[in-house]
């Protein structure tokens, strides 16, 4: 069978942004990962921490291929190539390169029932690790992103007691002081929103695969990223 392999983030310096892989049928992923690893031996150090989807949803291991299969390598998600497809949109969630404008996503989600409004501004600064920042770029595998953020935003107004959630997320190139996300909840009260909108950004950068480049004035390098949660690593 033949299977189409996509890289993400620092995997596609060190291997390829995509590649044709051919493997025997039945195959699984570890036999996938088991043939990768045999061509591109540097992936062995990534084993650990990264995840695989498969079709643009998280496969385990023992998850079966088919022919023609769209299979993701996702190192550590942090937060840069935008892919040609953007803007997206879902019901809670955007993709865009364009800079996001909260003004507007506010007046979009007010309503006269909500006592507070909470918005989280993610920005790029101008330092990281005790270096001096340049620029940041931001890459995606867009439509898993999307999805991940719409699926977030579905869960978190289950588990809060909360009105609404839009989630806007930038990818490519960001200047110092540019925002990278927005997330914003409404509610009745204060509490039920400041939770929310913290539960929305701590999972998002565990989870949904979207990665940072950071440019300093000697070199560049991909930010290491939180963990896969363990039911999402290899």
């Amino acid at each position: 069978m033949l299977l189409q392999v996509l890289c993400f983030g620092r995997l596609r310096e060190l291997i390829a942004p995509q590649l044709a892989v051919e493997l025997s049928s039945p195959a699984t992923v570890a036999d996938l990962w088991r043939t990768l690893r045999e061509q591109h031996p540097a992936l062995s150090a990534y084993e650990k921490s990264i995840a695989i989807a498969v079709n643009q949803s998280f496969a385990s291991s023992s998850t079966a291929l088919a022919e023609g299969d769209e299979v993701a390598l996702l190192p550590p998600v942090s937060g840069g190539l935008a892919e040609p497809e953007l803007p997206l949109v879902s019901a809670h969630a955007g993709l865009q390169r364009e800079p996001i404008n909260s003004t507007a996503l506010l007046a979009q989600i007010k309503a006269a029932e909500d006592g507070a409004v909470c918005l989280f501004d993610g920005i790029v600064r101008n330092h990281s690790r005790n270096r001096r920042t340049l620029y940041l770029d931001y890459d995606s595998y867009p439509a898993m992103a999307l999805a991940g953020m719409e699926k977030l935003a579905v869960e978190a107004l289950a588990a809060f007691p909360v009105r609404d959630i839009r989630i806007v997320h930038r990818v490519g190139r960001l200047e110092i002081g540019e925002t990278s996300i927005i997330i914003v909840v409404a509610s009745a009260h204060r509490g039920a929103a400041f939770d929310a909108c913290r539960w929305v950004i701590d999972s998002l950068k565990r989870s949904v695969p979207v990665w940072k480049k950071e440019y300093f004035e000697d070199g560049a390098t991909w930010a290491d990223g939180e963990p896969f949660p363990p039911d999402l690593s290899l």
